[in-house]
């Protein structure tokens, strides 16, 4: 399948595979994508859900199928179905439950760049990773959503310049403007920490950081529930006592 979810332990892997075509999504791709999500949303056991590519020597993903967009471009009903299944994708990912975490080598161009900006954190595995938004260059517009997702992320300036010109940068460059948190040939240092934090702290962190930048900058009666029950969870049991008995907390 060009792209799967594979379950390794508490961790999915959301894998790209379409290697003779840089990874490249096509309309198939997206439409399986939202029904992949949602399956490792309803695994109990997982605590992190990593979107890779399957080979770590090739592009993460190049983008919209190019070809297929052209012979398709005057099929009115392919174009709506293509737009709502990527909508549909990144809204879905945006807002995925689990942390994700976006591991890029090669080229993260386009869309693929938008599956990236989706995830909550983005690690480059070298500093040749290249990335880039390019529909100005193909006289194409990127989705308002995803638009929103990289304003968030380097501000409105870095957006523009980006957007713009289509221009590559590498991971240095995006790791300067804030497109991406690390650089790392090995993410697994990484994973290791994130799989180490209380479950449901993380969960409903990563809830309130969505609320803000959907625009809510206030506590509210649920804000203020989810601060409160947090004293009375197993994880802060677990995580008190195991401060008190200066070991690793073993979170369930």
């Amino acid at each position: 399948m060009t792209v799967r979810l594979e379950i390794e332990g508490r961790i999915g892997h959301l894998v790209i595979d379409r290697a003779e075509h840089r990874n490249a999504f096509n309309l198939d791709m997206w439409q399986a994508m939202p029904a992949l999500l949602e399956q490792a949303a309803r695994n109990p056991d997982l605590r992190l859900l990593v979107v890779r590519s399957a080979s770590s020597d090739g592009a993460f993903c190049a983008g919209a199928d190019i070809k297929e967009l052209l012979a398709n471009k005057d099929d009115a009903e392919w174009c709506s179905a293509n737009q709502a299944a990527i909508n549909r994708t990144q809204y879905t990912l945006a807002r995925h439950p689990l942390p994700t975490l976006a591991v890029v080598s090669g080229d993260c161009i386009g869309g693929g760049c938008g599956l990236a900006l989706a995830c909550d954190i983005r690690l480059a595995t070298g500093p040749d990773v290249r990335f880039g938004i390019t529909p100005a260059r193909l006289g194409l517009v990127y989705p308002l959503h995803d638009v929103k997702l990289l304003v968030d992320l380097v501000g409105s300036g870095q957006a523009r310049k980006l957007l713009f010109t289509g221009m590559l940068i590498n991971a240095e460059e995006a790791l300067r403007i804030g497109l991406i948190e690390q650089i790392d040939a090995t993410p697994e240092q990484l994973i290791e920490q994130l799989l180490a934090a209380a479950p449901s702290s993380v969960r409903e962190l990563k809830r309130f950081v969505r609320r803000v930048l959907d625009g809510k900058g206030e506590d509210d009666a649920d804000s203020l529930r989810v601060f409160g029950d947090a004293f009375q969870s197993l994880d802060f049991a677990e995580g008190t006592r195991a401060f008190v008995e200066k070991r690793k907390p073993e979170f369930r």
